[in-house]
């Protein structure tokens, strides 16, 4: 009940979920942990292969190297992409599964049907990847500016 209505509020009713309704949601929402989990390891590697990178070619102002460090960070950036967007297509599924008049496939884990929805180019570039593997790789870039 809120503050401002003047009787009791209608119970909603919902109709329980069989079974395989629910294990299919829980098996959808393993893979959308796993992703995220998938999302964070590949941060923490390309934080530390950036630094490490970065350490050894501003220590000796070696371009090359320093370039060099921007092949992973790259490759990372990618593959980061890659579990984020499996993540939000995987929500996308989670979404249309847990309806009750829902038209997915009991147990199905086809993600074929949201893939015109969430676009690699637009989750790579999201704002969240934008600062992150945007900032390691400027800060790679002015290495190699300052050492050339």
């Amino acid at each position: 009940m809120t503050a401002l209505s003047d009787g009791p509020e209608t119970p909603v009713v919902r109709a329980p979920l069989e079974a395989d309704r629910i294990k299919h949601l829980e098996f959808i929402q393993a893979v959308i942990t796993r992703m995220g989990t998938n999302s964070f390891l590949v941060k923490g590697w390309a934080l530390t292969l950036a630094a490490a990178f970065l350490a050894l070619s501003a220590g000796r102002l070696s371009w090359p190297l320093a370039l060099a460090g921007a092949v992973p960070l790259i490759c990372f950036w990618s593959l980061d992409g890659y579990f984020l967007r499996q993540e939000r297509l995987f929500r996308h599924l989670y979404e249309d599964a847990r309806r009750p008049a829902s038209t997915v496939e009991v147990l199905s884990m086809n993600i074929g049907p949201y893939l015109e929805r969430v676009l690699w180019k637009h989750v790579a570039f999201s704002s969240t990847l934008l600062l992150f593997y945007g900032a390691l790789l400027v800060a790679d870039l002015a290495v190699v500016a300052i050492a050339v």
